[in-house]
């Protein structure tokens, strides 16, 4: 009976839908980047396993998803390290391609930014990855998609404490995936936290009994669901690794139009 359902032609139009919608989410919107676009011949220098790339991107959905979060970042992907060639390559879900890997040139032209897990391990960080490519070839969340486009409109009223909710309506199917859930799934297979919920408790010594003025922490890991690349950027368990000083920047070296003209 379920497999008759799912292959009913209301079920075959929605699949079409939903890829016509892809596409066209996926083209260029109106809206350029807010910074120069970042240079792949730095990036690629300073790239490690499991480092999360956030990308401003400029389609249609981007707009979307910058204007929900109120942040630069649009999507994010996971550098799982180099190919048989030496390409370094990324696991991201795309729209309309699903979950697959892609080389770092994909994302020239766009500006980006390194986020890296502060105390993974080596083990930890190939398991981040290994989790992570196991799930290529999943298709892209399309109920995600279809509630994101509601809110294509200029300046919907959206109340502030409303919009992170509307981010996690997919449809939960273990067989789909959208690019901040895919990373922070595979985060949350070795416990690693982004933004945890945190509780706290009252400190007890080894008799069980609390003393007043001392407290512990509890982190509780928030559903991958609930999470959107701006998440990565803020954390206080990612470090910002920004290329250009990473390779050792000199501002003795730069040269300056107004100095040089003289």
């Amino acid at each position: 009976m379920q497999n008759c359902f799912s292959f009913s032609p209301l079920n075959n139009l929605k699949q079409r839908l939903g890829k016509r919608l892809s596409h066209y989410l996926s083209e260029p919107g109106h809206t350029a980047g807010t910074a120069e676009p970042t240079r792949m011949d730095l990036l690629d220098q300073v790239l490690q396993p499991a480092d999360v790339l956030l990308v401003e991107g400029t389609s249609r959905v981007s707009s979307a998803i910058k204007y929900l979060t109120q942040s630069t970042w649009s999507h994010a992907a996971l550098y799982v390290g180099k190919s048989a060639t030496g390409e370094s390559q990324f696991l991201e879900a795309d729209m309309v391609h699903g979950v697959r890997l892609v080389p770092l040139q994909h994302f020239s032209g766009f500006h980006c930014r390194i986020c890296r897990p502060a105390s993974l391990n080596e083990a930890e960080r190939q398991a981040v990855c290994d989790f992570a490519t196991a799930r290529l070839g999943l298709l892209y969340d399309m109920k995600n998609i279809v509630d994101l486009a509601r809110y294509l409109l200029p300046n919907p009223p959206v109340p502030m404490r409303w919009r992170r909710q509307m981010l996690s309506l997919g449809s939960g199917d273990p067989t789909r995936a959208i690019c901040s859930t895919l990373v922070a799934e595979a985060f949350e297979s070795v416990n690693y936290p982004i933004l945890p919920v945190i509780e706290t408790l009252p400190a007890v010594d080894l008799l069980g009994k609390s003393h007043a003025g001392s407290s512990r922490e509890l982190l509780h890991i928030r559903h991958h669901s609930l999470y959107v690349p701006r998440d990565f950027d803020v954390s206080p368990y990612f470090q910002i690794i920004k290329p250009t000083l990473e390779v050792g920047f000199d501002h003795h070296l730069l040269t300056w139009a107004d100095i040089a003209a003289k």
